[in-house]
């Protein structure tokens, strides 16, 4: 959100940049918990912000996600950026969690070891209980009404 401030009135003097934000039915995910419940235990300490302690690990074959108090919300924006689709918090938790999450992305080399190669999707619901539930829901866009080319420096 910081960036986005510093640099549209940047684009605006440049490019002449005009724009507005709506809300779009688009593809989404809906985070849901599975039958059995979550696999994540409340954190001891209720006090943080809502954004926690968070630790991000990867390697060319597997990323590794730790986090110690966060909030359902801060874990489905965290989710939205790995699923490349926003996430939407449809768990009905509250109070902030402690969690880990592995899982072998995407563009991964292949591995023979069929154990370790998780997707998102699976590690989501097999390590933590939730699932990410495919479904339509607004989603903030920015909508460009005018550009121009560039004036000279």
């Amino acid at each position: 959100e910081q960036t986005r401030s510093m640099l549209l009135p940047l684009l605006a003097e440049r490019f002449q940049l005009k724009t507005h934000t709506e809300y779009r039915t688009l593809p989404v995910y809906e985070l849901i918990v599975v039958k059995g419940g979550p696999k994540f235990k409340l954190s001891a300490d209720q006090t943080k912000s809502i954004w926690g302690d968070s630790s991000y690990y990867s390697s060319k074959s597997n990323i590794k996600f730790v986090t110690k108090a966060l909030s359902m919300a801060s874990l489905a924006k965290d989710l939205s950026e790995w699923a490349n689709r926003p996430v939407i918090d449809k768990t009905g938790l509250v109070g902030n969690y402690d969690l880990t999450l592995q899982w072998t992305p995407d563009d991964a080399p292949a591995s023979t070891d069929a154990d370790s190669a998780l997707s998102i999707y699976t590690a989501v619901q097999e390590q933590l209980g939730l699932n990410l539930q495919p479904a339509k829901g607004p989603v903030e866009t920015l909508v460009v009404d005018h550009a121009a080319m560039p004036s000279g420096n």
